[in-house]
């Protein structure tokens, strides 16, 4: 019995971006560390907006590989907050894959995790987000 089609979500993406061949490990596969900072990128988005300014990550959960990413696939990420502390907001995020030369042009999630953020002030120090003085 197969599993349904994974779809991605509804919402716009956060972000889009080529994968490039500067961005691969010696192997010449597409680097981890390089899309970990892409979907970190992007759960800051929605973090940012909420803390009125700045933010730290501070931790990140549960991050698995699904799928490999090639040189020139189209990164699609997607976040949303899932929950908030006092001073901390975490955010699923997800990455998704567009092989530009396959012709089905289908997607397939690649990658997913909850990033946690901090809320900080000019001096870095951990800051109450708005509404929660």
């Amino acid at each position: 019995m197969s599993e349904p089609a994974e779809t991605p979500p509804q919402s716009q993406p956060v972000g889009r971006i080529i994968a490039m061949p500067a961005d691969t490990n010696p192997e010449g596969d597409i680097f981890g560390g390089w899309l970990l900072a892409q979907m970190d990128l992007a759960g800051a988005t929605p973090a940012f907006e909420l803390a009125h300014g700045r933010c730290a990550t501070v931790a990140l959960d549960g991050m698995v590989f699904h799928q490999p990413v090639a040189v020139g696939d189209e990164i699609s990420l997607y976040a949303h907050v899932v929950s908030t502390g006092r001073t901390s907001i975490r955010v699923h995020v997800e990455a998704w894959k567009r092989a530009r030369t396959h012709p089905s042009n289908a997607s397939v999630r690649v990658t997913q995790g909850v990033f946690t953020y901090v809320a900080i002030d000019q001096d870095r120090k951990p800051r109450p987000l708005p509404g929660r003085e």
